[in-house]
């Protein structure tokens, strides 16, 4: 246990994860930049089959119309949105060399 402010947690809670960037490359694929420091990929197909949610995200427009606010990666004025820890382990390392390039 560890107690922080006078509360007690049952694990150090760390610090948050959140999203410092989003940006959509090509085919529903999206660079996510996380507070960690970490840019990692992103294939929102296989989201959509598992989070009925993300549905009207199939609309590329829609999809590439993504705001981070506070963190959280956005779309449709904050109607739908994705928890920074669900995209984290749902996404793919990212080895960047040089200049971006779409994926």
């Amino acid at each position: 246990m560890v107690e922080i402010d006078g509360i007690v947690h049952a694990d150090d809670p760390g610090e948050e994860l959140k999203v410092t960037s989003a940006r959509v490359t090509d085919d529903y694929i999206m660079l996510v930049t996380f507070s960690t420091g970490e840019t990692r990929l992103c294939d929102f197909t296989e989201l959509f089959d598992e989070v009925p949610a993300f549905e009207p995200l199939k609309d590329e427009k829609a999809f590439e119309d993504v705001a981070v606010v506070h963190g959280v990666p956005m779309w449709q004025n904050g109607s739908i949105d994705i928890f920074p820890t669900y995209l984290y382990d749902h996404s793919y390392e990212y080895e960047s060399h040089g200049e971006l390039v779409s994926v």
